[in-house]
């Protein structure tokens, strides 16, 4: 994930920060506890999209 992206990108929920987890490919709202995947490279922002994180699943 290029760094520079990740500087721009913000949760279109919450509009707070998102953090790259590199193991499962996704950016994470620690906020919502949401999990957006990343497909071929491209950040899908849909909240549609979007995986909820379960209560107990660790934010790396």
């Amino acid at each position: 994930m290029d760094k520079r992206l990740l500087d721009i990108l913000a949760c279109p929920v919450c509009k707070g920060p998102l953090v790259y987890q590199k193991s499962s490919e996704e950016l994470i709202c620690k906020v919502d506890r949401l999990a957006y995947p990343i497909q071929d490279d491209i950040p899908v922002m849909l909240e549609s999209d979007a995986r909820q994180l379960p209560a107990d699943e660790e934010v790396e």
